[in-house]
């Protein structure tokens, strides 16, 4: 039998360990670049921001917003974000952080929460809001979500989330699910999270806001989902409407014991 040469076995060798590195798949490369691109995320600069809105007293009453209750009580930041939506009973209502934060800007502040909600997104206090999610977000980065459901109205909340996330409409018959209802789906180069269950619902719904690469701005989940009705050509959905709470409450949920990323960064 013909001896095969040592340097053409070591030759094999080393092309067997490039296929092998060539094939990483695309997930494992979009995570190495989003890791490299957390060391500096630009969304520090909304955190600061945020800590110091947080704390300036502003608007027509020339107060803080340091008495607001996020749901763990006045003033109270940390751990917050992680068991948002839920039931609040000063308003009757479930209420997310982009909402809840203008029920406090409202009521401490003297601003006008529905003017504040037809801003454009990016402008004025709107503007401000992303700032106050990016920082209260990351008060709670790496703790696990368990957003409630003892209310009946969160569990409504939940319900609706749901057939909202199933509803299929618009001119292309799209529904959130479509994009995001099961495993291993993908759009070009990007991996679609499953978000009816965990732990893709978490790491999709835990990881808003986020410092979008692509638009230099950083997004809060209201945002995100009105870009989501864009892509499905449906109306858009008023901001902090019960619609994209309910949302927001079916995400969360499915993503239950999931570590928070926010703020993260996103393509």
């Amino acid at each position: 039998m013909r001896k095969i040469p040592l340097s053409c076995l070591l030759l094999l060798a080393g092309s067997l360990s490039l296929h092998a590195a060539a094939q990483k798949t695309t997930a494992e490369g979009i995570a190495e670049y989003r890791a490299l691109l957390q060391d500096g995320n630009p969304a520090e600069l909304f955190e600061a921001k945020g800590e110091d809105l947080w704390k300036q007293k502003r608007g027509p009453r020339g107060a803080s917003l340091e008495k607001c209750d996020l749901g763990k009580g006045p003033g109270v930041v940390k751990g917050a974000f992680a068991e948002l939506p839920r039931h609040f009973p000063d308003t009757g209502r479930v209420q997310d952080m982009e909402s809840r934060l203008l029920t406090c800007m409202q009521t401490l502040q003297g601003f006008d929460a529905a003017e504040i909600a037809k801003t454009p997104f990016g402008s004025g206090e709107q503007k401000n809001l992303e700032a106050l999610v990016a920082w209260i977000s990351a008060e709670s980065k790496g703790m696990a979500l368990n957003l409630p459901q003892s209310h009946a109205s969160e569990r409504r909340a939940y319900e609706v989330g749901k057939r909202l996330f199933f509803l299929r409409a618009g001119p292309h018959d799209f529904a959130c699910a479509t994009c995001h209802g099961a495993d291993d789906k993908r759009i070009r180069l990007q991996d679609l999270p499953n978000l009816t269950k965990s732990p893709g619902a978490g790491d999709g719904f835990g990881a808003w806001p986020a410092y979008r690469v692509s638009s230099g701005e950083l997004w809060g989940m209201q945002r995100r989902l009105n870009d989501c009705f864009r892509q499905q050509r449906f109306p858009y959905p008023g901001y902090a409407s019960d619609v994209t709470i309910a949302l927001a409450v079916y995400m969360g949920v499915n993503g239950k014991g999931v570590k928070t990323t926010a703020p993260a960064i996103k393509r």
